[in-house]
């Protein structure tokens, strides 16, 4: 392959990012509870942009939902829409498709999914994706199952639908253990709001307090927004159960196993703000450009981030190899998903619509590039070719994460493997196909180092999903293993 030739062109131009997967906010004893879950998805909006939803409960006026297409800002401020959701309980979501109708959301995709039992209704919310959803859906729909929607979280619905479980949490136990993959549910029945998380770990969920009320949400960022206190993770394979009078009841509903949390909320999913799983996010970014300057130090004027995700790390780079940081690249942060681009010539602007380069500050200069991750390189290249552009002499790529090899089937979006840049590159062809001087990426064993595990990545033990990198699923993804996806030990 040429240097000068796209890899993947018939892929779309947007898909040169690992895209977040979604995020989950409940709270559960407080007036007007569903305006802190729209405060609460508005700090999780960076793990889903495509559409948002609430459910709220009040003794008077039962259930009642509110989903949007687009941003929490602009669907879940006004008066007249709030007033829609009242009471002191409510869960919500926030979106990116990842599995059912992927790269299309249609509003019955929209969550939180929301069923009528015996005993009552109940709402669920799930972050995260089911392996094996498109067996149990196949197995439900022979069984008289009729769905609405096309995403793998209505299965648990239909599953629960079928327990003889006496409650809702016994039921959702109960389909929960038939379920396989990454799931951090938030769930809410007339009075217990409801919060559970798969038996490994991947996918975070936290538990918060602000005076008598409780608080479930994905990441810790969205508790600091509401002035809610941390009071701790929820555990993996554990279920906790919040009751109206603030009583905790925990549960563990399957056999437990040794967690694997992942790997990529610290390399890029979650905010650098939060905490997870006990790490701080940013604290373990720094430390990751930390040890990408022990691994592969260069000789530059200037380490410039590729804002916003590759900033930590740039700032550990900088402080371990002793070259200035510098702010090269400016982010436009008013450009998202409603900018009108009305011609095809604004549309190939691309990449300057949001990024803009420092022309002072970069010309003449030998630059050091830090980003979070490669993946198609499309992108990583118009960066590059900007940067140059703006006459800089030298231009360096570190990479705060190894090579992303193969795709990830627990609730990302993200490339098939076909179109992963690493897949089928080696580094010096990678580093040509970018026309940069260097490229370097940070080794799995740097990445662990940066999370605390000084001896590197276990290879028989390993602490994390990493799944991106190694190709090692610690769920075997059965659903895209039936459509032909072949696991790293079958090539």
């Amino acid at each position: 392959m040429l240097a000068d030739q796209p890899p993947f062109s018939g892929a779309p131009p947007d898909h040169d990012k690992i895209r977040d997967e979604c995020g989950v906010f409940g709270i559960i004893g407080l007036a007007d509870a569903a305006n802190y879950v729209a405060l609460g998805l508005h700090a999780l909006q960076h793990r889903g942009q495509e559409a948002a939803g609430i459910v709220a409960h009040d003794g008077d006026h039962g259930f009642n939902s509110a989903r949007r297409f687009g941003y929490v800002r602009d669907n879940f401020t006004s008066v007249s829409t709030m007033k829609t959701l009242p009471g002191t309980l409510a869960i919500g979501h926030v979106r990116y498709s990842t599995a059912g109708s992927k790269g299309y959301t249609a509003i019955r995709d929209v969550q939180p999914f929301f069923g009528e039992f015996a005993m009552g209704g109940a709402a669920i919310a799930h972050n995260g994706n089911i392996t094996n959803a498109r067996e149990l859906r196949r197995g439900l729909i022979e069984r008289g199952a009729i769905f609405q929607s096309s995403s793998d979280t209505e299965c648990i619905i239909h599953l629960m639908a079928r327990s003889m479980g006496r409650t809702i949490p016994d039921r959702m136990k109960e389909a929960l253990r038939q379920v396989e993959g990454a799931f951090s549910v938030v769930a809410m029945t007339r009075s217990k709001l409801i919060g559970l998380r798969d038996p490994l770990g991947i996918r975070p969920l936290v538990l918060g307090q602000m005076g008598g009320a409780h608080i479930l949400a994905s990441e810790t960022c969205a508790l600091d927004i509401i002035g809610a206190g941390f009071m701790r993770q929820v555990d993996p394979g554990e279920m906790v159960v919040i009751n109206a009078d603030g009583r905790i009841d925990s549960y563990r509903p399957f056999e437990p196993q040794k967690p694997r949390p992942c790997i990529f909320e610290f390399v890029y999913f979650s905010r650098p703000d939060s905490v997870i799983d006990g790490k701080s996010v940013y604290e373990v970014r720094r430390n990751i450009g930390r040890e990408l300057a022990r691994e592969a130090p260069v000789v530059a004027d200037m380490v410039c981030p590729i804002p916003d995700s590759g900033t930590p790390a740039a700032i550990g780079y900088s402080q371990e190899s002793g070259i200035l940081f510098e702010m090269g690249i400016v982010r436009n942060q008013y450009v998202g998903r409603t900018f009108i681009e009305p011609t095809e010539q604004i549309r190939n602007m691309g990449v300057r619509l949001k990024l803009n380069v420092n022309r002072s500050l970069l010309r003449g200069k030998r630059v050091i590039l830090v980003d979070d991750s490669v993946v198609r390189g499309t992108t990583s290249r118009k960066i590059k070719d900007m940067v140059v552009e703006a006459g800089a002499r030298e231009v360096h790529f570190r990479v705060a994460s190894p090579p992303t090899l193969w795709p990830d089937f627990y609730g990302v979006d993200m490339p098939d493997r076909d179109e992963l840049l690493a897949a089928h590159m080696s580094e010096e062809e990678m580093r040509e196909y970018l026309g940069v001087a260097s490229l370097r990426f940070v080794s799995i064993d740097g990445l662990y180092r940066a999370m605390g595990e000084q001896g590197g990545r276990d290879p028989q033990n390993p602490a994390y999903h990493d799944a991106v990198f190694t190709g090692d699923y610690p769920v075997p993804p059965a659903d895209m293993m039936e459509r032909g996806f072949r696991l790293k030990a079958a090539e």
